[in-house]
């Protein structure tokens, strides 16, 4: 399959002409610049970009969306929140979690992202049973991005305790709770589906919160060879507190000094870091898992992101409790965040450099290293995961390449984004997903019967 585009986002910028050889598994195999138009070619309708992974995603949290907005006590927050979700749980079953996930990935996709990290820790019977198969809530995850052509990197998550020092778990985490023994069996099992239904499989210690040092350790040894390793630090400053009380370090530094964190590493939030920490995670290679959306929603607080990536830090972005499913809109708040915190513009760039353009690139890159996946870039040997930019829409209309990603990131736009290829396969055209009528129907079905 060849493709040619007028204007294509090449890891070096903006390059015109650009033919794109596509192999019949999927990958980039040829990425010529300034090239005569090839008479066999696909042309595509608009700036061509890499498609953008999605490191950080609870499905079943799309369908609270809107149920937690009334207001509650001057100490409403994170925490009140949470017991809201807990109670939500009590009636999803497997049906659910697929029908919500499809709609979800369906809407990743038409949004422009074209992989995700599903943090998975819903893994019980609503009283907190093993299913006949203890893989059953990670197989539904998995049947529904199959549908929706969205490439998965499945994160089980062991879960096991309800706060810092081993307390037991509550009982609005019973969907979670695994012992080290029985979650690497969940591992083993889905590791050997992995290979079968082509999907990365990691591993993903919750948090310091829900898992003890020699639980971190055992865990993480299961993980199968170079897959990623995802685990939640620093969100809340109740959990840094209560983390330099039961251990005398904060949650990244912890990690940091005993974890082995690495370049497999993504280190979800990490929203309140001292400049050591900040200094030492850029160091680490580890990648930063931006939720910002969420983080503003759940008033988790303001990533040091000026500071991180002044030191070289890397960084993803995903949509976490997916109350907003949109790259454009997390990069946004990226660096709207760090324009609200230092009161000037344009602060995670360097002068002259285009915002959207570079945290677009950076964020690809750091998600890709993220989800041990080979996408984020239009090169050789990387998916054929690509978004082709709606120039239709009002905010791109007449812009220059040069600005494009500018004015999708940080313009008025509402439909940016025209069609998406993944691994070589149109899954949206014209902004439409060929099964997204279905898949709808189904998850209104649901959604229906679950707030009765």
């Amino acid at each position: 399959m060849k493709l040619f585009a007028r204007d294509a986002l090449l890891p070096t910028g903006w390059a015109r002409d650009v033919a794109i050889e596509i192999d019949d598994g999927g990958m980039i195999r040829g990425v010529d610049v300034e090239f005569a138009i090839p008479a066999d070619a696909e042309h595509v309708s608009g700036p061509l970009v890499p498609g953008m992974p999605n490191v950080h995603s609870h499905a079943f949290q799309r369908a609270l969306a809107g149920l937690t907005e009334r207001g509650g006590p001057a100490a409403d927050n994170f925490w009140m929140w949470r017991e809201t979700m807990y109670r939500f749980l009590e009636r999803l079953g497997p049906e659910d979690n697929e029908a919500i996930a499809a709609q979800l990935y369906v809407e990743m996709l038409k949004a422009g992202y074209t992989s995700v990290g599903e943090f998975h820790y819903l893994h019980h019977d609503p009283k907190g049973e093993p299913y006949a198969d203890p893989g059953e809530l990670a197989r539904r995850i998995v049947t529904a991005a199959a549908r929706a052509e969205i490439r998965l990197t499945l994160l089980p998550v062991f879960y096991a305790h309800a706060d810092f020092g081993g307390k037991p778990p509550a009982a609005g985490q019973k969907r979670f709770v695994h012992t080290p023994e029985s979650y690497c069996r969940l591992v083993a099992k889905l590791e050997r589906d992995a290979a079968r239904s082509g999907y990365t499989l990691g591993v993903a210690p919750h948090s310091l919160r829900a898992v003890m040092p020699e639980e971190l350790t055992q865990v993480v040894a299961r993980a199968p060879r170079d897959s990623p390793l995802h685990i939640h630090a620093a969100e809340q400053k109740r959990e840094v507190d209560q983390c330099y009380a039961w251990s005398g370090r904060r949650p990244v530094q912890w990690l940091l000094e005993n974890a082995g964190i690495d370049e497999r590493w993504c280190i979800v939030h990490a929203t309140h870091m001292v400049d050591s920490e900040v200094q030492a995670l850029a160091k680490s290679r580890a990648v930063a898992g931006f939720a910002p959306t969420t983080e503003a929603d759940l008033g988790d607080g303001m990533f040091p992101g000026d500071s991180y990536v002044a030191a070289k830090g890397r960084f993803g972005v995903g949509s976490d409790c997916n109350t907003v499913v949109d790259p454009f809109a997390e990069l946004r708040q990226v660096e709207w965040v760090q324009r609200l915190k230092v009161c000037r513009r344009n602060v995670l760039v360097g002068e002259g450099e285009s915002s959207g353009l570079k945290l677009w690139q950076m964020a690809a890159a750091g998600g890709a290293q993220a989800l041990a996946q080979p996408v984020g870039a239009i090169a050789i040997g990387r998916r054929a995961d690509f978004v082709v930019m709606n120039t239709d829409d009002p905010a791109l209309a007449e812009q220059p390449s040069r600005n494009v990603m500018d004015a999708a990131i940080f313009g008025p736009g509402r439909r940016v984004v025209r069609d998406v290829m993944v691994a070589g396969r149109w899954v949206v055209g014209e902004g439409h997903h060929s099964d997204e009528e279905a898949i709808l129907i189904r998850y209104r079905q649901t959604i229906k019967r679950l707030l009765a």
